[in-house]
């Protein structure tokens, strides 16, 4: 999967960009009051995909 991809479903469910890191770029949603660490490749693969939504509470 597309690192754009995973990060423009994270910003549509209301998670924004709070901190650029070397490997990492952490989002942050204030709703939930929940960090998500995204890896900073172009490819992301399915398995860590489903993680981070998993972590984020996404399906």
């Amino acid at each position: 999967m597309k690192r754009r991809d995973v990060i423009k479903r994270l910003e549509e469910n209301g998670y924004v960009l709070k901190l650029n890191g070397h490997d990492h770029d952490i989002y942050w949603s204030s709703k939930l009051k929940r960090t998500i660490p995204v890896k900073r490749h172009r490819e992301i693969t399915d398995n860590d995909a489903q993680k981070i939504f998993k972590e984020a509470g996404l399906k």
